[in-house]
């Protein structure tokens, strides 16, 4: 299957249409907003680090708003329960006949992640035994309960915010989980003139902590969602800048300063992001620009530092911008 122009051009003017509407709620951002969309559009999940306070919960809830799929907010807490997120099973006591001891038979109570957006919020509060159950339902897309395999409703997304490890009360995401991750989003403070404007937007008629999400509306249903990850697994992507992805994650993996390396899901992982962002400039072929503008969202939660880098204070995506342009990107 090839994209024709008229998909193109239908596919540019939604993409066109949530990125504005986006940008009704969420000020300046242009990148993270850019990341986040091109994630959904490789139907991949989301993680999105920064300290309270600085928008990582808007922006969910403004995708979410922007679309009419069904969106579910968890808050991740210290004694939030496995079950809690996906479901379990209660004996049903007026169904008797199914059963040959009178007691009644189990009946499934689905929990919230049978949605199709999914905020799981402050993600890394609560312990590993809870954060893991999320390893199958964003790996496999289903959720095992009694023995039964659940299928979840399509397009399915999670999209987790995480404080900062250091932060009081956290816990580091098992790197199996972390890995379930398309892109690791790091959110920073604004500027100046941004942060005046989100004090004027948030405080304008509003009364208390209302997120500032009137002005947005949904631009996108499930169908047209399921289109347009369907749409980016048909953009182009030439043998010679597969390639440069494979190289970059390569590079990785020997990097001074890196203890381990990006396994080739992320070199699989560049390739879906770079033809989502693709999609996002109007063109249905990507581009080595593609693949390097996604190298450090896609390969830092993918990497650890050695040792002697942590003590010196070394930072990820210092280490990683080196090994990516360490790799020479294909003239095509």
């Amino acid at each position: 299957m090839s994209i024709t122009s008229e998909d193109l051009a239908r596919v540019t003017a939604v993409l066109g249409a949530l990125r504005g509407e986006l940008a009704k709620a969420v000020v300046g951002q242009g990148d993270i907003v850019e990341q986040t969309l091109a994630a959904f559009v490789a139907s991949g999940h989301v993680l999105i680090e920064g300290v309270p306070g600085l928008g990582k919960t808007l922006l969910a809830r403004a995708l979410a708003k922007a679309m009419t799929l069904g969106f579910t907010r968890v808050q991740f807490t210290p004694d939030l329960m496995p079950s809690d997120i996906t479901g379990h099973a209660v004996l049903d006591r007026d169904a008797r006949s199914e059963t040959a001891d009178g007691l009644g038979a189990l009946r499934i109570v689905r929990g919230p992640v049978f949605t199709n957006l999914l905020l799981a919020d402050e993600v890394n509060r609560a312990p590993a035994k809870t954060q893991s159950a999320l390893l199958e339902v964003m790996q496999e897309y289903q959720v095992t309960l009694e023995g039964r395999s659940l299928p979840l409703p399509r397009p399915f997304v999670v999209i987790g915010t995480q404080n900062p490890i250091e932060t009081e009360g956290t816990y580091p995401l098992p790197e199996a989980q972390l890995d379930r991750f398309l892109v690791k989003i790091k959110i920073g403070y604004p500027t100046a003139e941004e942060e005046g404007d989100i004090v004027r937007r948030t405080t304008d008629r509003a009364t208390g902590d209302e997120l500032p999400l009137a002005q947005v509306s949904a631009q996108v249903d499930e169908r047209s969602a399921l289109a347009l990850q369907k749409v980016a697994a048909f953009v182009r992507v030439d043998a010679h800048v597969a390639d440069y992805a494979v190289r970059i994650t390569r590079a990785t993996r020997d990097w001074p300063g890196l203890a381990t390396g990006a396994s080739p899901r992320g070199a699989i992982a560049l390739v879906r992001l770079a033809r989502a962002r693709a999609l996002l400039e109007g063109r249905d072929y990507a581009t080595p620009d593609d693949v390097k503008r996604f190298a450090l969202p896609t390969l830092r939660h993918r990497v650890s530092l050695a040792p002697d880098a942590q003590l010196d204070g070394r930072d990820v995506d210092t280490l990683l911008a080196g090994a990516v342009d360490s790799v020479d990107a294909p003239r095509l």
